[in-house]
Protein backbone atom coordinates (compact mmCIF):
# COMPACT_ATOMS: atom_id res chain seq x y z
CA UNK A 1 0.00 0.00 0.00
CA UNK A 2 1.26 3.46 -0.87
CA UNK A 3 2.34 5.82 1.88
CA UNK A 4 -0.80 7.45 3.33
CA UNK A 5 0.90 10.84 3.80
CA UNK A 6 1.91 10.91 0.12
CA UNK A 7 -1.62 9.98 -0.95
CA UNK A 8 -3.09 12.76 1.18
CA UNK A 9 -0.56 15.29 -0.14
CA UNK A 10 -1.33 14.26 -3.72
CA UNK A 11 -5.08 14.51 -3.11
CA UNK A 12 -4.68 17.94 -1.50
CA UNK A 13 -2.58 19.18 -4.43
CA UNK A 14 -5.02 17.75 -6.98
CA UNK A 15 -7.98 19.46 -5.29
CA UNK A 16 -6.11 22.76 -5.12
CA UNK A 17 -5.19 22.50 -8.82
CA UNK A 18 -8.76 21.63 -9.87
CA UNK A 19 -10.19 24.56 -7.92
CA UNK A 20 -7.58 26.91 -9.35
CA UNK A 21 -8.28 25.70 -12.89
CA UNK A 22 -12.02 26.33 -12.46
CA UNK A 23 -11.50 29.83 -11.09
CA UNK A 24 -8.89 30.78 -13.70
CA UNK A 25 -10.98 29.29 -16.50
CA UNK A 26 -13.98 31.41 -15.52
CA UNK A 27 -16.15 28.33 -15.13
CA UNK A 28 -16.36 28.31 -11.33
CA UNK A 29 -19.93 28.20 -10.06
CA UNK A 30 -21.11 29.84 -6.86
CA UNK A 31 -20.81 26.43 -5.24
CA UNK A 32 -17.23 26.05 -6.48
CA UNK A 33 -16.33 29.47 -5.08
CA UNK A 34 -17.79 28.46 -1.73
CA UNK A 35 -15.59 25.35 -1.77
CA UNK A 36 -12.57 27.51 -2.66
CA UNK A 37 -13.36 29.88 0.21
CA UNK A 38 -13.65 27.01 2.69
CA UNK A 39 -10.52 25.30 1.32
CA UNK A 40 -8.52 28.49 1.84
CA UNK A 41 -9.95 29.01 5.31
CA UNK A 42 -9.27 25.39 6.31
CA UNK A 43 -5.66 25.83 5.20
CA UNK A 44 -5.11 29.08 7.11
CA UNK A 45 -4.98 31.24 3.99
CA UNK A 46 -6.27 34.77 4.35
CA UNK A 47 -5.48 38.07 2.75
CA UNK A 48 -5.16 41.69 3.66
CA UNK A 49 -6.50 43.90 0.87
CA UNK A 50 -3.80 45.84 -0.98
CA UNK A 51 -4.75 49.28 -2.28
CA UNK A 52 -6.43 48.97 -5.67
CA UNK A 53 -6.67 45.16 -5.61
CA UNK A 54 -9.96 43.38 -6.36
CA UNK A 55 -10.20 42.45 -2.66
CA UNK A 56 -9.73 46.10 -1.71
CA UNK A 57 -12.48 47.13 -4.12
CA UNK A 58 -14.83 44.51 -2.69
CA UNK A 59 -13.89 45.52 0.84
CA UNK A 60 -14.76 49.14 0.03
CA UNK A 61 -18.03 48.00 -1.59
CA UNK A 62 -17.27 50.25 -4.57
CA UNK A 63 -18.85 47.85 -7.04
CA UNK A 64 -21.95 46.89 -5.08
CA UNK A 65 -25.26 48.39 -6.19
CA UNK A 66 -26.37 49.62 -2.76
CA UNK A 67 -27.28 53.15 -1.75
CA UNK A 68 -27.65 54.84 1.61
CA UNK A 69 -31.41 54.34 1.29
CA UNK A 70 -30.71 50.61 1.47
CA UNK A 71 -29.39 51.14 5.01
CA UNK A 72 -32.94 51.56 6.35
CA UNK A 73 -32.92 49.50 9.59
CA UNK A 74 -36.62 48.67 9.18
CA UNK A 75 -36.37 47.34 5.64
CA UNK A 76 -36.36 43.59 5.36
CA UNK A 77 -37.67 42.97 8.86
CA UNK A 78 -40.97 41.25 9.51
CA UNK A 79 -43.25 42.76 12.14
CA UNK A 80 -43.44 40.89 15.45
Amino acid sequence: MADLAKLMNDLHAALAQELLDRVNGGEATASDLSVVRQFLKDNGIDSVPKKGSPLDQLNRATNLPFTEADDDPVAGHLPN
